[in-house]
């Protein structure tokens, strides 16, 4: 059994998929709390469904690309199960994971967006670094920016692990927290090898809005 927070479809909001079409199935559950989490209300609700329930949610949408997120989906171990039904089944496969947690048992062509915590989050000693070398090609490390101190860490990280030109690295400011344009100047002054990324569905839907 998987506890379910929801099943939605939408517009993927972030990654390099973003703008696609896509089936949200978010889990319940979190082992971080981080200081800008926008999906709290994740940590505890939600309903009990069999893998099969959920695909039959899934198909109703008749959509073929499906993010399984959370809260943190790999602190369920069936989600290993869900993400292998839905790539037998002809699914394309995404993954957000918080960068605490193992991923060495997700199937190999889910694409994993993991998402590593700089210490604005309050969350920095729970990065697992070891997941790097279970990341595949096509997957996409992630880090929300709040400040300076953030962006500073973060591109020291970024030169410690060798993530240039191994891996696409998505940089977000935290909504509200960090003006985008003030990121982006940054990123242009450094010539950063990364892509700034905005919450597409915020764009679109404003903060706050569940279901999308």
């Amino acid at each position: 059994m998987l506890k379910v927070n929801e099943i939605f479809h939408s517009i993927q909001g972030e990654s390099t998929h973003a703008g696609r079409p896509c089936v949200f199935v978010r889990l319940t559950g979190c082992n971080l709390r981080c200081a800008w989490c926008d999906t709290e209300f994740a940590f505890y609700e939600g309903k009990e469904l069999t893998v099969d329930q959920v695909m039959e949610q899934v198909a109703i949408y008749g959509c073929g690309l499906v993010e399984v997120t959370g809260g943190e989906p790999l602190m369920q171990p069936e989600a290993i199960d869900l993400m292998e039904r839905l790539l037998a089944e002809g699914y394309e496969v995404m993954l957000e994971t918080g960068g605490s947690l193992p991923i060495k048992q997700v199937p190999q062509p889910v694409i994993k967006i993991v998402d590593f915590k700089a210490p604005l989050s309050g969350m920095v000693m729970n990065n697992l670094w070891s997941i790097l070398d279970d990341l595949a090609p096509h997957d996409e490390v992630k880090f929300v920016i709040g400040d300076r101190a953030d962006y500073d860490w973060t591109r020291a990280r970024i030169e410690e692990y060798g993530l240039a030109g191994r891996h696409t690295i998505l940089i977000s400011p935290v909504f509200g927290i960090l003006e985008p344009r003030t990121l982006a100047g940054w990123l242009l002054k450094d010539r950063l090898q990364a892509r700034l990324q905005l919450q597409l569905h915020t764009a679109i839907w404003g903060p706050g809005k569940r279901g999308v």
